[in-house]
């Protein structure tokens, strides 16, 4: 049998590094797209089979040789992000369009050259993106990340009932307060962490690994017959308005 594959994109650090090292356990041949040359590179010879793809999202020609270059995967998992936190009144559109642009069009130009490689390859293939909890209840002073998070949820979707019938499958997961990844700096501060861990029903904050075994999943036989799903993996916090409201 030969040798299964994946690409991550964002994949150097953070979340897209804890994914790639679950596929890279689980005995998979593991492409690491990023932007930086050197940590792409110091990854990539973290694995025992990863590949280092120097490449933006934004660029399609790149994310298209990058492809060339690994071949059809069996797995994308579009996970590469940036943050521009403020108000909406204090982000300019600059600032919000270069959000939309790495988050949606990003994974919009990765997925698109992906389905391309799998059906012309005649493999089934799957997509896993990465969305979030503000895709669902968006937090002040977030920028554009809720809005670039709720497009690639129903993007997923979109794209699971077209592409279906072509044989792929593609389904998002959506983190919730994850120590770690864009996230870390934040949970830094012991108030903060203790805020929001308190928070969650399941009492604590999530790990990388949480997502990572979430992503796995649904890439994963096992999850043969789900898609266009949003698996939230938050510890329930994003169903729990009322826990935080008094009774009386």
């Amino acid at each position: 049998m030969s040798m299964k594959s994946v690409i991550v994109t964002g994949a150097a650090a953070g979340l897209g590094a804890g994914i790639a090292l679950k596929f890279d356990r689980e005995g998979w041949r593991v492409g690491i797209v990023d932007v930086d040359p050197a940590k792409t590179q110091a990854m990539a010879a973290t694995l025992k089979n990863g590949v280092a793809l120097l490449a933006s999202v934004t660029d399609q020609a790149a994310i298209e040789a990058a492809f060339e270059r690994f071949g059809a995967p069996d797995v994308l998992v579009n996970n590469a992000g940036i943050l521009a936190l403020g108000s909406l009144l204090e982000q300019t559109p600059d600032q919000f369009r270069r959000v939309l642009d790495v988050h949606l069009m990003g994974t919009y130009t990765c997925a698109w050259v992906a389905a391309h490689a799998m059906t012309k390859a005649g493999k089934p293939g799957a997509i896993v993106n990465l969305t979030s909890i503000n895709a669902i209840t968006p937090g002040p002073g977030t920028g554009a990340y809720p809005a670039a998070k709720a497009a690639i949820a129903t993007l997923t979707q979109h794209m699971a009932i077209e592409w279906g019938p072509l044989g792929l499958r593609v389904n998002c997961v959506a983190p919730g307060f994850i120590d770690g990844g864009m996230s870390a700096p934040f949970y830094a501060d012991p108030k903060t962490r203790a805020l929001r861990g308190g928070a969650v029903p399941n009492g604590g904050l999530g790990t990388i690994e949480d997502i990572a075994e979430a992503v796995w999943y649904l890439a994963s036989d096992s999850a043969r017959y789900v898609n266009g799903h949003q698996l939230v993996v938050d510890g329930g916090v994003s169903h729990s308005l009322l826990k935080q409201l008094p009774r009386n």
